[in-house]
C-alpha cells in the first residue's frame, strides 16, 4: 500500500546505500586521503627548504602548470602547505567530483533503469525518498572523503584552519557535480548518457577553470565560471578566505531543486529528453557481433577520443612556452631533472603518457559494457539466436582494441597537431601518431586484466577500475612519491618507454603484448565454460 508521505522511509533507503557503496567508498576514501597524506610527506622530503621551493615555484607562470594544477597562490614565499595545495588540489577536486557523479547514477539512474526503483516504489516508500537518500549516500561519501582530507593534514603537520577549509572545499564540490548528475538523470532515460552528460560537464568546468587561470595566474573572471576553480579561490594556506565556498553551497542548492522539479514533470523510467526513433529496418552489420559491439560502443569511443583530442590539442599549443620559461630561470635545473637540449620531446613523451591513461581507461569501459549487456539479459537472448559465445566475446573485444588503437592514433596525431601550430615544425603530427603506438601493449594488457575478470570472475569486474586508478596513480605520483620499482613496475604504462625522447626497445612491449594475448585468451575460456549470467 502506497504512503502519502513523501519522505517515508527515507532514512531506510539511505542506510541501504551506504551498505551498498561502503566498499566503494572505503577505496574513494582511502585512495584519496593516502594520496595527499604521502605527497605532503614526499614533497617535504625532496624540497626541504625555502630554495627548493622557490625554484618549484618558479614554473607556476608556465601555462601548462597552470593548467595541470590551478592559480599560483602563494608564489613569492613557497610553502609546503601552499606547494602541497597547488601541486595536489586539482586531482582531488576532480576525482572527487567523478566519484559523486558515478554514485549519483549509479542509485537516482541506474536503479531507475533497471526497474528496481519501481518495485521499492510499490512498497510504503515516499516520492521523494529514494532520491533523497541515494544524494545523502553521496553527501555521506563526500563528507567522509573531506574529513578524511582534514585528518590526513593533521597527520602530516599541515593542521589547522586551512586543512579544514580544504577539506570541506573538497566535499562540497563533489556535491556540486553530485547535483549536476541529479539533474542530468532527469534528462535522459539511461544512466550512461546521464554519467556521460555530468562527465561532460566537469571536463568543461576543469577547461574553463584552466583557461581562466591562464589567462591570469591567480585566475581571472573566466575562472569564476568554474566550481572547480571556486575551491581552489579559498587561497588555502596563503590568505584563506571561506566566501568562495559559499557559491558551491549556493549552487548545489539550486542544482538539487532543479533535479525535484524536473523530476516532477516526467514519468518514472523516462527522461525529458525523448530518445530519437531508430530507423524502420536495422543495417546489416548489426547482425554480426562486432558491427552490433560497434553501434553499441559508438557513443563511448567516439566522446572518448574527443576528449583526449581536444586535451592533445589543448596540451600541444603550450609546448614553446616551456623553452621560454627554462630560458628565463635557468636555476630550475638545479632542482628539476630537465632534458633542457630536447625539451619539446620531454613534453610530448610526458604528455603521451598521460593520453594513453585516458585509452587505457575507454578500453576498460568498453569492456565492462560487456558486462553490463550480460547483466541486463540482452546477451542470453543474442546467444539463443545460435551466437557462439567465444564469437560474441572476441568480436566484442577485437572492437574495443581496435578502437583503443585508433584512440591512440588519434591522441598523438592531435598533440602532434598541437605543437606543430606553435612551433612550425611539421614533423609532430606523424611522429608522435606513431609514437602512440608504443603503448599499445600496455594498453592492451589492462583491457586483457579486465576483460578477464569478466570472463572468469563477472562479480568482481568492477575492480578492472582499481587497476586504472593504480596506473594513473603511478603515472602521476610514483616518481614524486618515490615509489619501489617493482611497485611502479606493476603498471603497464611504467615499463613502457617515454617515446619520442627515449629510444624504445622490443622487448619489454612483446613480453606485454603477449601477456595481453594471454589475458584475453583466459577470457574467452572463461565466458565460454561459466554460467551466464554469474
Amino acid at each position: 500500500m502506497r504512503t502519502a508521505e513523501p519522505w517515508a522511509a527515507t532514512g531506510r533507503l539511505f542506510r541501504l546505500n551506504l551498505r551498498l557503496d561502503r566498499v566503494r567508498i572505503l577505496v574513494w576514501v582511502l585512495a584519496l586521503t593516502g594520496t595527499v597524506h604521502a605527497t605532503v610527506l614526499a614533497l617535504e622530503e625532496t624540497f626541504p627548504d625555502g630554495e627548493a621551493r622557490q625554484a618549484r615555484a618558479a614554473l607556476l607562470d608556465n601555462p601548462s602548470a597552470v593548467m595541470m594544477t590551478g592559480p599560483a597562490f602563494g608564489a613569492d614565499d613557497y610553502t609546503l602547505g601552499a606547494m602541497t595545495v597547488n601541486e595536489l588540489s586539482l586531482s582531488v577536486l576532480v576525482a572527487t567530483a567523478i566519484m559523486s557523479i558515478l554514485l549519483t547514477s549509479r542509485h537516482v539512474r541506474a536503479e531507475e533503469e533497471s526497474g528496481r526503483l519501481e518495485v521499492v516504489r510499490a512498497l510504503p516508500v515516499g516520492r521523494f525518498a529514494p532520491a533523497a537518500a541515494a544524494l545523502g549516500a553521496v553527501a555521506a561519501a563526500d563528507a567522509a572523503v573531506g574529513a578524511g582530507i582534514t585528518a590526513v593534514l593533521f597527520a602530516a603537520g599541515l593542521g589547522g584552519v586551512d586543512a579544514v577549509a580544504w577539506g570541506l572545499a573538497t566535499a562540497l564540490t563533489g556535491l556540486v557535480f553530485g547535483s549536476v548528475a541529479a539533474v542530468t538523470a532527469q534528462l535522459t532515460e539511461h544512466a550512461r548518457a546521464a554519467s556521460g552528460t555530468a562527465m561532460a560537464v566537469l571536463g568543461a568546468a576543469f577547461l574553463v577553470r584552466g583557461v581562466g587561470d591562464v589567462i591570469e595566474p591567480t585566475g581571472s573572471w573566466l575562472s569564476w565560471f568554474s566550481p572547480i576553480a571556486w575551491a581552489q579561490q579559498t587561497r588555502l594556506y596563503v590568505d584563506l578566505r571561506w566566501w568562495p565556498l559559499a557559491l558551491s553551497a549556493a549552487l548545489t542548492a539550486v542544482l538539487l531543486v532543479a533535479a525535484v522539479l524536473l523530476a516532477q514533470r516526467r514519468d518514472l523510467g523516462a527522461g525529458l529528453r525523448p530518445a530519437r526513433p531508430g530507423p524502420a529496418a536495422a543495417g546489416t552489420s548489426l547482425l554480426s557481433a562486432t558491427g552490433l559491439a560497434r553501434r553499441l560502443l559508438r557513443g563511448t569511443f567516439l566522446g572518448w577520443t574527443a576528449g583526449l583530442v581536444l586535451f592533445g590539442l589543448a596540451f600541444g599549443s603550450l609546448a614553446d612556452s616551456l623553452e621560454d620559461s627554462m630560458a628565463d630561470i635557468p636555476s630550475i635545473t638545479e632542482w628539476l631533472v630537465l632534458d633542457l637540449d630536447a625539451l619539446t620531446e620531454s613534453f610530448a613523451a610526458a604528455t603521451l603518457s598521460y593520453l594513453a591513461l585516458g585509452v587505457v581507461a575507454f578500453a576498460v569501459s568498453g569492456v565492462l559494457r560487456l558486462r553490463a549487456e550480460e547483466e541486463a539479459g540482452r546477451t542470453a537472448l543474442l546467444l539463443t539466436t545460435g551466437l557462439d559465445r567465444v564469437r560474441w566475446v572476441l568480436g566484442w573485444l577485437g572492437v574495443v582494441v581496435v578502437e583503443a588503437l585508433l584512440a591512440l592514433l588519434l591522441a598523438g596525431a592531435a598533440l602532434g597537431a598541437g605543437i606543430t601550430a606553435t612551433t612550425g615544425d611539421l614533423r609532430w603530427t606523424g611522429e608522435l601518431a606513431l609514437a602512440a603506438l608504443v603503448y599499445f601493449p600496455a594498453v592492451l594488457v589492462v583491457t586483457g586484466v579486465a576483460a578477464a575478470l569478466v570472463g572468469l570472475a563477472p562479480r568482481r569486474a568492477a575492480l578492472s577500475w582499481a587497476v586504472v586508478a593504480y596506473v594513473v596513480f603511478v603515472s602521476w605520483f610514483g616518481q614524486l612519491l618515490d615509489l619501489p620499482e617493482p611497485a611502479m613496475n606493476l603498471s603497464p604504462v611504467q615499463l613502457t618507454p617515454l617515446v619520442p625522447s627515449e629510444d624504445w626497445q622490443a622487448a619489454p612491449l612483446v613480453g606485454l603484448a603477449a601477456l595481453a594475448l594471454a589475458l584475453l585468451a583466459a577470457a574467452a575460456a572463461g565466458f565460454r565454460h561459466r554460467d551466464l549470467p554469474a
